[in-house]
């Protein structure tokens, strides 16, 4: 089992069909075909079951598709880190974040490590924290932000920020039109409300709201900040998110929940068994940097928009 064979494998597994991945590799079907048959005799299992139009991986072959991502990503990686050495720091950095403010924090590292490095490119992928994990394990991104609590067992990281969580309210509410930036959590009782679809992260919702003797009225789970904000936006409900993006909306007032208040977490996470190296290394040293000199509220980097103040007796949600 070599590199060449590991290619030939996941370019199958992904069309499915021998005369199709034979295209993409540029090569005859019936070598390729050879190819995989012996690697399937090598191994002593049968890695795909061949059916009239389309191939389907069998379990061994899902396990084989997993391991040579990861191999052929790591290969990758060590001829990008092997060319830069003796040069300027270059090569690719791929990070996953969940939705909400991650992606401000990681643009704000972003434009800090390219003025050290212009010649590093960069891949994000967006998604809820369980898409986001999935992909920091199967090694399709180097590192990944994520919101807390975490696992410390499987992951090593650094909390990168933390934000208070607000109430994103229909901008003719009647608690939208009260003074101040703040709404007490009782205030939110009887309120139709959207609240993030993290199994872990609503039940700390549900147990917020009873601390205070309130039952909450969740209609409406969500994954995406985007989500939250349109459907406070169309006066649907009101939204419970962490403070996103400071970007004006007529359509919406965003109050932080006091009484009492609480803030989430993010971190930057990556694996314990695959730390980041080479550019991605580099780059998380510069995000420890960045973090201890506290950067984000420099001229440099400060948002554009107001922030909030936590309350110093704000819990961690």
């Amino acid at each position: 089992m070599d590199f060449r064979t590991l290619t030939y494998f996941v370019t199958v597994a992904q069309e499915q069909n021998f005369t199709k991945a034979a295209a993409k590799l540029n090569l005859s079907q019936p070598p390729l075909s050879n190819q995989i048959k012996a690697l399937e005799e090598s191994l002593g299992v049968k890695l795909f079951i061949r059916g009239k139009r389309r191939l389907q991986l069998t379990e061994a072959g899902n396990l084989l598709l997993r391991r040579a991502r990861q191999i052929l990503e790591l290969c990758a990686s060590a001829r990008e880190e092997i060319g830069a050495m003796g040069s300027e720091l270059s090569g690719r950095i791929s990070i996953g974040m969940v939705e909400g403010r991650a992606p401000f924090v990681v643009s704000s590292w972003i434009a800090g490590f390219r003025e050290e490095y212009p010649l590093v490119q960069y891949g994000l992928w967006n998604g809820s924290g369980d898409d986001v994990l999935d992909q920091l394990s199967r090694g399709l991104v180097d590192i990944a932000v994520i919101a807390a609590p975490y696992d410390t067992e499987h992951l090593d990281g650094i909390v990168v920020a933390t934000d208070p969580w607000v109430a994103m309210i229909p901008a003719d509410s009647p608690l939208a039109l009260k003074d101040g930036n703040e709404v007490e959590l009782r205030e939110l009782e009887g309120q139709p409300l959207a609240v993030p679809s993290r199994a872990s992260r609503k039940e700390s919702i549900i147990r917020w709201f009873e601390s205070v003797g309130v039952e909450p009225d969740i209609i409406c789970s969500l994954s995406n900040y985007v989500d939250a904000v349109a459907l406070a936006e169309q006066n649907a409900c009101i939204s419970i998110f962490p403070v996103t993006t400071y970007t004006p909306n007529e359509g919406i007032v965003t109050k932080i929940i006091t009484k009492p208040a609480k803030i989430a977490q993010y971190v930057l996470v990556w694996n314990k068994e695959q730390p980041p190296t080479g550019v991605a290394g580099e780059f998380v040293n510069y995000v420890r940097d960045f973090i201890e000199d506290d950067r984000i509220h420099s001229d440099r980097f400060r948002s554009k928009g107001t922030e909030f103040v936590i309350p110093g007796d704000a819990g961690i949600l």
